[in-house]
């Protein structure tokens, strides 16, 4: 066997049956000098090819045997390399069997190793990375301000629009702080429920303080100036709100006089009308004054739907208390019908009601139009859409009052006109009857706002504009825009940043010589870790800064968006 072929065999794992076949063949053909020219042949036409696998290919001449091979490397995704060997040429059939004597020289083997980061295990619950303030750390830690001097302390992005950053401390320093403090965690758990029953007593306090302070404010008079919740009843809705309690309650007191000397029930009918709307306005007074309450933790979003709820209440209560009356009283008096006594006292109350609640219903007129065209919304859709349910609620209920007394009036002329009193029953059936369809549209048009209504179209597309011009933002899915009250609106869409934007924001703050001598000095994966956790937190925090100024340029050009969360995509 030549030595050429045995180890190209030896390296390529050639059968040992192909093998026996070709050193058969070779000694056939080289057994004498006259066969020289049938070796040549076979050599020079590769005729080899037929008894050695095809999966390397070789070349074989008569003065040199080439092997070509591929030595497979791992290079990024992987590579392939040829190798050429040299195998000594062939003169004689003597050269070849002294070659075929020499021991094998096996092929190195190359290998080289792909470093791999190890991945990390964290468990289900780790916290050794986290940000605590120091106002967290002192009330769920049981630590004082001067234990928290000793530990690290580091500065990150605010997430309040009124300061730019402030101090954190690692949640490990702190955990470890207190068990140097306390001693062990039962001792601080202990100390926990301590703190715990101290601030309840401290609220109870509170609380008994605050009664005191009231009655002592009561008595002596409150000498402080005007507080807001008291400043909103002498502007806008709660205004409105203000001269109708006023206008209702007198209205009221003198239709029951004027139902207790006539006994006609479409007097009874409009005296209760105007008692549900004195009732109800007084709880439309309450939904604006806690309206404008200031958030508090347990109600981040603030109080404003208050409006909408004590005006979906007083829809409720116009239904129960006036349409359901003034049904009764009229079914009543078609069934048993009742003399009535002279309507002169009726006629010139109603007249003076139908003055006092006109007045009113342009007052309630005049701030929705103002109101409306403030919004670049025209009137009778302001009114549909219940933007501000309060004045909603005062404008529909004494625009009922003033068909409510066209009706009763009516009703009652007939009534005194025939005598007969069944008119008079059927005007209180149709007061009813327009009560409860000016009920059932507050109830309607408030619970629509209460489940969360969309603003305009076009005031969405503005906002999403605003975003997509950005140049770091690729696209603007999932928008969603919902009217809170109170002309504040809350706004939320999914943002796909566009990641090479902001690593150049970040990059164009870099020292870039500096940073050119840090990737020089980076030979190790360990090293390679380092830079790359180094600036890859630092590229984050680069991101986390290009939410806020959208959500500021947000604010800022729509001052209506009070509540923006963009969430990356």
């Amino acid at each position: 066997m030549f030595p050429g072929l045995a180890a190209a065999a030896a390296a390529h794992r050639c059968s040992w049956s192909s093998l026996c076949r070709l050193r058969l063949r070779c000694r056939a053909v080289t057994r004498g000098p006259s066969n020289r020219q049938e070796w040549q042949n076979l050599v020079t036409f590769g005729s080899f090819s037929n008894l050695v696998p095809y999966s390397h290919p070789y070349v074989c001449t008569l003065s040199q045997v080439k092997l070509y091979s591929t030595d497979v490397q791992k290079e990024g995704q992987g590579s392939q390399t040829l190798r050429v060997e040299k195998v000594p040429s062939f003169e004689t059939a003597e050269d070849i069997g002294a070659e075929l004597k020499a021991p094998l020289k096996p092929d190195p083997l190359q290998v080289r190793v792909k470093a791999v980061l190890k991945k990390r295990e964290y468990g289900s619950k780790y916290t050794q990375n986290n940000f605590i303030t120091g106002v967290r750390a002192i009330n769920e830690f049981c630590l004082k301000s001067s234990d928290l001097e000793q530990l690290r302390k580091i500065r990150r992005r605010s997430p309040h629009e009124d300061t730019e950053s402030f101090t954190v401390y690692l949640r490990s320093d702190v955990e470890a702080k207190s068990l140097e403090v306390w001693g062990s965690l039962e001792a601080l758990a202990r100390e926990k429920k301590l703190r715990k029953e101290a601030e309840i007593e401290y609220r109870e306090r509170l609380f008994k303080n605050q009664k005191i302070l009231r009655e002592y404010r009561d008595f002596l008079g409150n000498t402080k100036p005007r507080s807001r919740t008291a400043s909103v009843f002498f502007k806008g809705p709660g205004k409105v709100v203000m001269v109708a309690i006023c206008i209702n309650g007198l209205n009221c007191f003198f239709k029951f006089l004027a139902w207790i000397y006539t006994g006609s029930a479409s007097m009874f009918s409009e005296a209760i009308h105007s008692l549900s709307d004195t009732c109800n306005q007084g709880l439309l007074a309450l939904g604006i004054s806690k309206s404008v309450q200031t958030p508090d933790p347990s109600h981040p979003y603030g109080f404003s739907n208050m409006r909408y709820i004590s005006s979906l209440i007083s829809g409720v209560g116009i239904f129960m208390m006036g349409a359901g009356l003034s049904w009764y009283h009229g079914v009543m008096g078609l069934l048993h019908p009742q003399p009535i006594e002279s309507l002169l006292w009726a006629y010139c109350i109603l007249a003076g009601s139908l003055l006092s609640e006109g007045a009113t219903l342009l007052v309630a007129v005049n701030e929705l139009r103002r109101s409306a065209r403030a919004k670049g919304m025209s009137f009778y859709k302001y009114v549909m859409e219940s933007r501000d349910p309060s004045t909603n609620v005062v404008l529909l209920e004494d625009t009922a009052a003033v068909l409510g007394v066209i009706i009763a009036a009516t009703c009652m002329g007939l009534t005194s006109i025939t005598g007969n009193p069944l008119y008079d029953s059927l005007g209180s059936l149709g007061v009813g009857t327009l009560l409860g369809v000016v009920s059932a549209f507050l109830i309607y048009t408030n619970t629509e706002a209460l489940l969360g209504r969309s603003i305009q179209p076009e005031q969405v597309q503005r906002l999403t504009e605003l975003l997509e011009n950005d140049p770091s933002v690729r696209a603007i899915h999932d928008v969603k825009a919902t009217d809170l009250g109170l002309g504040k609106v809350r706004f939320k869409a999914e943002v796909d940043f566009d990641g090479r934007v902001v690593t150049r924001s970040y990059l164009e703050k870099q020292d870039f010589d500096q940073m050119l001598q840090e990737i020089q000095q980076v030979k190790t994966p360990e090293e390679l870790e380092i830079f790359m956790l180094k600036h890859g937190e630092n590229i984050i925090d680069t991101l986390g800064a290009e939410v806020d100024r959208l959500e500021k340029e947000l604010k800022k050009r729509n001052p209506e968006v009070r509540h923006v969360d963009l969430e990356i995509l």
